[in-house]
């Protein structure tokens, strides 16, 4: 935590605060650390001021509460002084509406509705089909996106909207159409295999250092 020390155009910097953008320990310790808030600091915050419905994701929240019971500016402010090296931004809903990672929740009378969302600079590239990239590689992304679709809790006009625009981007990206029927009666059919008990992963081989062989 004091041995942060990074290079920049020949000159070397310390970091007094906080801990070291890419160093493999970065990821565990900042989770450590907000599971630790959470339990010492937050959960009192969180029955002081009535919230029903609390959810993170790294250092994404989502809470749920009713308005006339609960002052969320309050919950900011108290969130905000629970550590004082953090501060806590907050975005409030929208005509009933708010996103949360990539998905956009709609809240209606007496349920709630769910579609994929995108932020404005995401791009639509994705590994192009006419590239040397192993099929595997290519195929990830559609399949991520097909997966995406079919796991999420969408109504019928959201799934086939996203349905459209997973079409346009294998189509801008040079593949077949039917791709994506493919690789969906692919996903559809390996979802409902309920007697293969087989797990298989893969690992991508590398060729060992002679250098360090004795």
């Amino acid at each position: 935590m004091n041995q942060n020390y990074f290079e920049f155009r020949n000159t070397f910097y310390v970091q007094n605060k906080g801990l070291a953008m890419g160093a493999p320990t970065s990821s565990a310790l900042s989770e450590i650390y907000l599971q630790f808030i959470e339990l010492t600091r937050i959960y009192t915050a969180l029955l002081q001021n009535n919230i029903l419905g609390y959810f993170r994701y790294v250092d994404d929240i989502l809470t749920v509460y009713n308005d006339p019971t609960t002052y969320i500016d309050k919950v900011l402010e108290s969130f905000s002084n629970a550590t004082p090296t953090m501060k806590f931004t907050m975005e409030k809903e929208i005509d009933n509406t708010i996103n949360f990672l990539d998905v956009t929740v709609q809240k209606r009378t007496e349920r709630f509705t769910f579609n994929i969302y995108r932020k404005a600079t995401m791009t639509v590239t994705i590994i192009p089909n006419d590239t040397c990239h192993p099929p595997g590689h290519k195929y990830a992304a559609i399949h991520s996106m097909i997966n995406r679709m079919n796991t999420y809790h969408l109504s019928k006009s959201n799934k086939q909207l996203e349905c459209n625009i997973i079409k346009q981007i294998i189509h801008n990206n040079n593949y077949d159409p039917s791709v994506l029927d493919k690789l969906n009666r692919t996903k559809h059919t390996t979802r409902h295999e309920g007697n293969n008990t087989n797990k298989w992963a893969k690992f991508t081989y590398v060729e060992p250092d002679i250098t360090q062989l004795y």
